[in-house]
């Protein structure tokens, strides 16, 4: 029986950390990959600077990949700065899908946002020199067909605004809200949207005590994430969006912590694997 088999490349929210400390859950910015057993495809959520790594393992493991989906959440520097570093963008052989869903009057010139961040003041090769051919698909629609897979889009509150994805294929379901803000309350729009889902990937950068003192910055505390999984009736939840404060340590006694009132709960941690 084929899985799609999701994989942690980055779990660090806001910017990359490199230290001693921070090496069993790691350093690397927001990445997400998620591979078809059947199909032998792989598709890609955010750029952060986990994907760099990941590519280099697409160039041994992958290479008959002539096409990659990639979707963002949303364009802040922690989850597009990978993506100038990402090999398999400079083969010409290869077709690259960036898509956005919902987005259409929120982000327009998707193009323009890649591009700015590679000109040549910021960086040695231009966007539309790396190699590979980009399609930008930009959908005002909610909701998409991405060839055997269903993807569906929230709006998120976040500074600049942000989206959270539904992936459905095989009876089974994938959600991903991650750089979102419950402005008081829990927002029921996202509960509504994790509703049964198999697996939850929620943001969880602050403690209750620091969201107190951050509210506005657009992150979720590790009690709200275990509020949504529990009132969504999820089947697990991945806390991720690591604070680069955070270490080691740290992340151990808040994953225990967690796991006393959301039993199957996890701190996502660069190299998980989950098989849904």
């Amino acid at each position: 029986m084929s899985h799609l088999v999701i994989e942690f490349h980055g779990t660090r929210g806001s910017v990359p950390v490199c230290d001693r400390n921070f090496q069993e859950f790691g350093g690397n910015t927001s990445c997400i990959s998620i591979f078809n057993e059947e199909t032998q495809r792989i598709g890609i959520l955010d750029a952060g600077t986990g994907i760099r790594a990941l590519g280099k393992r697409m160039q041994a493991d992958l290479s008959q990949q002539k096409s990659i989906l990639i979707t963002f959440t949303h364009f802040h520097w922690d989850h597009i700065q990978g993506l100038p570093f990402f090999e398999p963008a400079y083969d010409p052989e290869l077709e690259i899908d960036i898509m956005v869903l919902g987005v259409k009057q929120k982000f327009s010139g998707l193009h323009d946002i890649f591009a700015t961040q590679m000109q040549e003041e910021y960086f040695p090769v231009t966007l539309d020199n790396m190699g590979c051919r980009f399609n930008f698909l930009e959908y005002a629609d909610s909701a998409a067909r991405y060839r055997n897979a269903m993807i569906r889009s929230v709006k998120q509150h976040h500074p600049g605004g942000s989206y959270g994805y539904r992936l459905e294929a095989k009876g089974k379901s994938f959600v991903v809200c991650t750089d979102l803000e419950h402005p008081g309350d829990i927002d029921q729009t996202i509960v509504d949207f994790c509703k049964g889902a198999d697996i939850l990937v929620h943001d969880a950068q602050f403690t209750s005590e620091e969201l107190q003192r951050k509210r506005g910055w657009g992150h979720s505390s590790y009690e709200q994430a275990m509020e949504v999984a529990e009132r969504a009736d999820v089947g697990q939840l991945i806390m991720t969006h690591h604070d680069p404060d955070h270490d080691d340590d740290f992340l151990k006694r808040m994953e225990r912590d967690c796991q006393k009132r959301f039993k199957n709960s996890l701190l996502a941690r660069e190299g998980m694997k989950i098989r849904l």
